[in-house]
């Protein structure tokens, strides 16, 4: 960040920090990829399979909602877990969320369709998706804190990276499911029960759920936090969730609606366009799926690159950089899909996916450095669902109804430079307040709130 961090505990050896960061984020990207089969599979099969109905766009918006039901179930697993992961840990919050992910993501896998058992399976479907989404509300907070609690000085912008990592890793794992699915069945059997395979997978992540409870250790700046915590509460009963709420609000507004512009855009590149492509298009499924798995690889690379910039430049300077790019490629990004052509596909996406990785990248370490140790977990958490909430949850179905109601993808290009000047405006109020912090404050205030 543009500011100082604050001063941090004795840290442990570099074999235990690279050990923690690899298990950090693993457990990121087995979440991830749990939560994005859904998105892919809504866009293909479940809209007919669990909601049938007159017509294709029904059935796809029917599929598209119970998808943002997951997002709105985000912050409640935030909120809970960030209480929680500042009060008891973050480990076990972040092992709790990976067996719950597990279970629901392998349920989905199981559940009979409309067909078998009529009106349950849309509302098991539902309530099943609800889980995920407590469970990836819980998840990333845990996730983050222990890769950026264990980072050495002067590197905390790369170690979150590798948890930012488990969103392009999510992604192409679940990509490469289906298009291995797809490739070894016909029509009939992908419908038929291909795409469960993908689900039926999600039950590794319970091994690596009992991996991190036996073989990892809680952060050293927990610890530290934790005795903090417990001489606060001998004297004035507070809590985490409490003292955001009371004091640190506006930073988690201005958290989340600085980060809403990416989370829509990444959910309309991989899965509003999925359908758009396939359905009004009629490009093939297979080649949709593998431009958007190629152009996935790419932010291997470039999220630990802007992370690591960030850490030399300071990450609002390159946040910053990254949303004006997401506003400015807006229009392009939808004259070039409505070619047809997947060549021009892959270049609107490809660079698209470049200003989401610039933003991706450091927002890890930002979020994390907003807050003070005590209510990290919660205050990173909440800005990051509130942003999830307001934009990916809700991005892929208002796609759907901006073009059946005005028939040009303009109007998708529209929703995203909106949100892009809600996330410059977000940022630079959160540039101001880092800025303030790095000067001289009047002897007779009060201590101002913690942004850097």
């Amino acid at each position: 960040m543009d500011t100082a961090p604050s001063p941090r505990p004795p840290q442990p050896d570099p074999r235990h920090r690279r050990k923690v960061a690899t298990a950090a984020a693993l457990a990121s990207a087995v979440e991830w990829y749990d939560y994005f089969v859904f998105g892919i599979a809504a866009a293909l099969v479940l809209g007919d399979l669990y909601f049938p109905a007159g017509s294709s766009s029904a059935g796809v918006l029917a599929a598209f909602a119970t998808f943002a039901v997951g997002f709105l179930a985000r912050p409640l697993g935030g909120i809970v877990a960030g209480h929680l992961g500042d009060k008891r840990g973050r480990k076990p919050m972040l092992v709790l969320a990976l067996t719950l992910m597990g279970l629901a993501t392998t349920g989905i896998g199981l559940l009979p369709t409309y067909d078998t058992i009529g009106i349950a399976a849309p509302v098991l479907l539902v309530l099943l998706r609800v889980a995920q989404g407590v469970a990836v509300g819980a998840q990333w907070g845990g996730a983050m804190l222990l890769a950026t609690e264990y980072a050495p000085e002067g590197k905390r912008g790369v170690y979150g990276s590798f948890v930012q990592l488990g969103v392009p890793i999510g992604v192409v794992s679940a990509n490469t499911m289906f298009l291995v699915v797809g490739a070894t069945t016909d029509d009939a059997a992908f419908t038929a029960w291909g795409w469960r395979v993908p689900f039926l997978v999600g039950l590794f992540v319970l091994v690596l759920a009992w991996y991190i409870h036996r073989h990892v250790e809680e952060t050293p700046e927990f610890r530290a936090a934790e005795r903090k915590l417990a001489e606060q509460e001998k004297g004035e009963k507070s809590s985490p969730l409490r003292t955001i709420l009371r004091g640190h609000l506006g930073t988690v507004f201005l958290a989340g609606g600085s980060f809403a512009v990416n989370t829509a855009t990444f959910y309309i590149l991989i899965t509003g366009v999925l359908d758009y492509t396939t359905r009004e298009l009629d490009m093939r499924r297979g080649a949709v799926l593998a431009v958007s798995l190629c152009v996935s690889l790419t932010q291997l690379v470039l999220i630990p690159a802007a992370a690591a910039l960030s850490d030399r430049v300071g990450r609002i300077r390159i946040y910053a950089f990254g949303a004006a790019g997401i506003a400015l490629w807006a229009v392009p990004l939808f004259l070039l899909i409505d070619t047809r052509s997947l060549v021009w596909l892959a270049v609107g996406t490809f660079v698209a996916s470049c200003f989401l990785s610039i933003m991706y990248g450091p927002q890890a370490a930002l979020f994390a450095e907003l807050f003070t140790p005590e209510m990290r977990y919660t205050g990173a958490s909440l800005g990051y669902q509130i942003a999830a909430v307001l934009g990916g949850g809700l991005a892929p179905f208002l796609m759907v109804l901006l073009l059946e109601a005005t028939g040009t993808s303009m109007a998708v290009s529209a929703y995203i430079i909106a949100l892009s000047v809600v996330a410059l405006l977000s940022i630079r109020v959160l540039a101001r307040r880092a800025s303030a912090r790095t000067e001289p404050a009047p002897q007779a205030s009060e201590p101002a709130e913690q942004v850097g």
